[in-house]
């Protein structure tokens, strides 16, 4: 029987970064803006003002401190508020490519291989920059790749069922090793303007190589035990554009073109579906949670993550067995569940257990159990 392998994982960062303060000083100019340019209907009770935002306000309901962007300027000028990203000729690498090939190449030089060690390359991501050709076939181009390669889109929990994706090409024979990358620009899709929601989002790209044990060092990487995917419909996490916004020029510029969520509904309904899908999940592999040496949950909210963790341990969890990194990335969507696996999975021991758990719009859910070979 052929067994799946994470063997080494990538990891790009924007290097221009926005902290609370300095996001919250843009919002509250745009807020100023705004209720001056309406003053008139506020007054007579047409416009409702818009609230001012706080960083303290921020910390507590997300537990964000700053967020990684692939532009800073346009996002922080009040009269903008949106990134500044030049479109590029068909004939340039895209962005989201350029991303790719960054966390790819530690990936690659993570697990000790080359793109001809490579068959398939998986992009999975939330926020695709175009519909075709597939962005996972541009990243194959890139890396010099043979084989095959296709783009998946399951919002936040992409890059696990990406996985199991690349689980099943492995294990079924169809790929020696499969790349699953996530390149996320999750500013492109945020409305800056919104009170709520104009905090929540960073930009990032991960990478994944799976590969066959057989192919791997001895005690290099980390058994794949198991993979689970749910999911559930729900409107209460939606971005509703698409290449059908042209056909009804009514709808162009509406806000639910750009990120819109229910925060509390999410947060009351999807808590629960996640520990217990991760309950579940151990308990067909024949474990508990209490054999879990580490989860790395995705990277949405703070309190959100502490009460499931809580919720599968029947204890509060330490910043060991569930460790943040929304702190300083934001909510990455796919990525963020990877980039706490990418920076806190290098001192787990042989035989350790694992958890990687994403969730979001959807309802979507999946969980990846691995242990420390």
């Amino acid at each position: 029987m052929i067994k799946a392998v994470i063997s080494g994982t990538g990891l790009y960062t924007p290097p221009a970064t926005i902290d609370n303060d300095e996001l919250v000083e843009a919002f509250n100019q745009f807020v100023d803006l705004y209720n001056a340019e309406h003053a008139d209907a506020i007054e007579q009770g047409e416009v409702t003002a818009l609230q001012q935002s706080s960083s303290a306000f921020i910390e507590k309901a997300s537990g964000i401190k700053r967020r990684h962007v692939i532009d800073k300027e346009g996002i922080l000028d009040p009269r903008r508020m949106t990134p500044h990203i030049p479109e590029r000729s068909n004939d340039e690498r895209s962005v989201q490519c350029d991303m790719a090939v960054v966390a790819s190449e530690e990936a690659l030089a993570r697990a000790g291989k080359t793109a001809a060690d490579v068959d398939a390359v998986i992009v999975a991501c939330s926020n695709m920059q175009r519909a075709y050709p597939a962005m996972a076939i541009e990243v194959q181009q890139a890396l010099g790749i043979e084989g095959f390669a296709y783009d998946m889109n399951v919002a936040c929990s992409s890059a696990t069922f990406g996985l199991q994706a690349a689980v099943n090409s492995v294990e079924n024979g169809a790929a020696r090793s499969v790349l699953v990358v996530s390149p996320e620009i999750c500013s492109g899709h945020l409305n800056f303007r919104d009170r709520d929601s104009h905090f929540i989002f960073g930009d990032a790209c991960t990478a994944i190589l799976v590969e066959r044990e057989a192919d791997t060092r001895a005690g290099q990487g980390f058994e794949i035990l198991g993979t689970s995917l749910k999911t559930k419909f729900s409107n209460n996490i939606r971005n509703n554009f698409g290449f059908l916004n042209r056909a009804d020029e009514s709808g162009i510029g509406k806000p639910d073109k750009l990120f819109v969520q229910e925060g509390r509904k999410v947060f009351k309904e999807v808590s629960p579906m996640v520990a217990q899908t991760i309950q579940n999940h151990l308990g067909s592999l024949g474990l508990t949670a209490g054999d879990l040496r580490r989860m790395w949950l995705h990277q949405a909210n703070l309190n959100m993550n502490q009460l499931i963790a809580r919720k599968v341990l029947g204890r509060d969890p330490s910043l060991d067995e569930a460790p943040v990194i929304l702190d300083e990335y934001a909510n990455t969507s796919s990525a963020g569940s990877i980039i706490a696996f990418h920076k806190h999975s290098d001192d787990l021991e042989t035989g350790d257990l694992g958890v990687i758990c994403s969730f979001g719009a959807g309802y979507s859910i999946g969980s990846v159990v691995v242990r420390r070979r």
